[in-house]
């Protein structure tokens, strides 16, 4: 009865309100529509409008999928840190010089003779090991003579690659070296010696016993004699000396191999492709993916007939699947155009006879149409002294991988860990190495049309790829480094010189299990 009341009540005194106060009229309660046409103007002006916003989004989109540099200005330098900016050093810097407690050998009246194997890295490296072997005996090293039966089938003497007298002069305080035995002693009866592979400096303090009836030992073999960790610190830094100050070029090579990387360099920046797709690699390592059934019984033979290939019979699938094998031509380009690098780049390949020759290098040059090596950028005269002689060619890529923009091995062999470890000794340059076991999976992918060259592409590319360069996965530095960019990212205003107090301490980081990859770095002291 009451809520009636009210209600009632209320629409009483609302009646009374509204008839007391009359409603204005019609054209003041309600805005005035505007004729039908130009609402139809209106609304086609509001559609064209969005029309064209979406086709120019769409283009724009289109641009950047395909040109990853149609970036702001922002984020276009930060690609270009990326792509060519050295890695951060984690505080390592060169370390040559010798130890206080360093002390030179006495007495000289023995002799190291030596008799390099393999191609040129791997007698760069084994040389190298003899000096510091020779320094362990307290012997004189004669020159070494280098290997002319190998694959490369190369009559290069020392004194045609490198600078004889410049390697013996700045080796003078560590080593006596020699060009060749005394003529007294050329007759005199040699102990022939295979030194046990990766050898210690205990062990050769024990093989100094041989001087007792020798005066000269033979060394048949120089690869992978001396082990790449736990020696002395000084032995270390002997080795480093020994590769990155003493084995420098001969002049014709040095001079040469400068007026390339100048060539190149008046072109823009460029990348160092090690491209590792010679008929002797794929034959090696087994790997025929994307060849012709006629070219893989071509390399099968080879290897067959090849006596010190030990391995015959090698499943090319599984080789590829696990990573073993150099990324083909295509796939090389594919990953690069993923990492960024635009179609504009300059690529020098470095490298012998690409096999298949312009039928599989043309999917490289689809997507990357300035590629050189060193038949275009220098002369026929130029190069004339330097046909039939593979070891002083593979010195000119040598230099000109060195002193690149950004080197690319396509396959982790003797000369890639050799590059990437002089590159790091002069300063962490830009060295790229692919995780080839990923990429085979994202490769596979593509094949079978599940992924496309892209954005998606490039970020999975770009993830796998961000802490390759740094020591294997699994080392303490490697965790803390990773830690350290962690840490850096949260605070950007941080920046960590040395990581910590346990890595800090000052030793020598080299490459493990390689036979080429001194990085010859040590860590600053806090």
């Amino acid at each position: 009865m009451v809520r009636t009341t009210r209600t009632s009540s209320s629409s009483s005194s609302s009646s009374s309100s509204s008839s007391s106060h009359p409603l204005p009229p019609p054209h003041r309660r309600f805005r005035t529509l505007p004729p039908p046409s130009s609402i139809s103007c209106y609304v086609l002006l509001v559609l064209f409008f969005s029309a064209s916003l979406f086709l120019f989004s769409h283009n724009k989109i289109a641009e950047v999928d395909q040109n990853p540099f149609f970036l702001p200005r922002k984020h276009a330098s930060v690609l270009e840190e990326q792509l060519w900016g050295s890695p951060y050093g984690y505080g390592y810097h060169a370390c040559v010089k010798p130890t206080s407690k360093y002390s030179a050998p006495q007495g000289w009246d023995h002799y190291l003779t030596v008799r390099s194997n393999g191609g040129l890295n791997q007698m760069r490296t084994g040389i190298t090991d003899m000096v510091a072997v020779a320094h362990l005996l307290n012997a004189t090293l004669v020159i070494p003579q280098l290997d002319k039966r190998s694959f490369w089938q190369d009559s290069s003497t020392f004194a045609d690659i490198f600078d004889e007298p410049h390697f013996i002069k700045t080796l003078q305080g560590d080593v006596r070296i020699v060009r060749e035995l005394p003529k007294e002693l050329e007759s005199a009866p040699r102990g022939r010696k295979h030194f046990t592979s990766w050898s210690g400096a205990s062990y050769y303090e024990e093989t100094a016993r041989l001087w007792k009836d020798y005066q000269i030992i033979h060394v048949p073999k120089s690869d992978s004699r001396l082990a790449n960790n736990d020696l002395p610190l000084d032995i270390q830094r002997l080795r480093c000396r020994a590769l990155y100050q003493a084995l420098r070029f001969s002049a014709p090579i040095e001079t040469l191999g400068k007026k390339l990387v100048e060539r190149l360099r008046s072109r823009g920046r460029y990348i160092a492709l090690h491209l590792r797709y010679e008929k002797d690699m794929l034959s090696f390592t087994g790997c025929t993916y994307g060849l012709s059934d006629l070219e893989a019984e071509e390399l099968r033979v080879m290897r067959e007939n090849t006596n010190h290939w030990k391995l015959k019979h090698i499943n090319s699938a599984e080789q590829r699947n696990e990573g073993n094998c150099p990324l083909t031509p295509k796939e090389v380009g594919i990953f690069l155009r993923a990492l960024g690098y635009p179609p504009s780049t300059w690529i020098y390949i470095a490298a012998g006879e690409i096999y298949g020759g312009d039928t599989y290098i043309s999917h490289l040059r689809s997507r990357f149409p300035n590629l050189v090596t060193k038949e275009k950028l220098a002369t026929k005269e130029e190069l004339e002294e330097f046909i039939g002689h593979a070891s002083q060619t593979a010195a000119l890529d040598y230099i000109i991988s060195v002193e690149s923009d950004a080197f690319v091995p396509s396959y982790t062999g003797n000369m890639a860990r050799a590059v990437e470890g002089h590159r790091r000794f002069l300063g962490h340059r830009k060295t790229i190495s692919p995780d080839r076991k990923g990429l085979v999976e994202l490769f596979d992918l593509i094949e079978r049309g599940e992924l496309e060259e892209g954005p998606k592409l490039s970020s999975h590319v770009t993830e796998m790829h961000q802490f390759r360069g740094l020591q294997g996965k699994d080392t303490a530095l490697f965790r803390e480094v990773k830690a350290a960019i962690a840490l850096e990212r949260k605070n950007p205003f941080m920046r960590t010189p040395c990581l910590s107090a346990s890595v800090s301490l000052e030793r020598t980081a080299e490459s493990t299990n390689t036979r080429g990859g001194l990085f010859c770095c040590s860590l600053l002291q806090e």
